[in-house]
C-alpha cells in the first residue's frame, strides 16, 4: 500500500502519545482492514491488520499482557 492509497484517511493518534515522538497512528479503512504506521515517520509505510487482529491485540493490552514490554 502506498501513499496514494491512503489519500484521505483519517489518520487517529492516542491522548496518551507523547510528545517525544512516541506516536502510533490507527486508520480504518474502507475495505475493512486497520492500518498502523509511525506518525513520524509516515513514508515509512503501514501495517495492515484485520479487525479481528486488532481486537484481539486490544483485548490483550486492556488485560495487561504486554505491560511488561514498556
Amino acid at each position: 500500500m502506498n501513499a496514494q492509497d491512503l489519500a484521505g484517511v483519517r489518520w487517529i493518534k492516542s491522548s496518551f502519545s507523547g510528545h517525544n515522538g512516541e506516536c502510533v497512528e490507527l486508520a480504518g479503512l474502507d475495505d475493512g482492514h486497520i492500518a498502523l504506521r509511525n506518525s513520524n515517520r509516515p513514508q515509512d509505510g503501514v501495517i495492515l491488520f484485520t479487525r479481528a487482529e486488532i481486537a484481539a491485540w486490544l483485548q490483550g493490552a486492556k488485560h495487561g499482557e504486554f505491560d511488561h514490554l514498556t
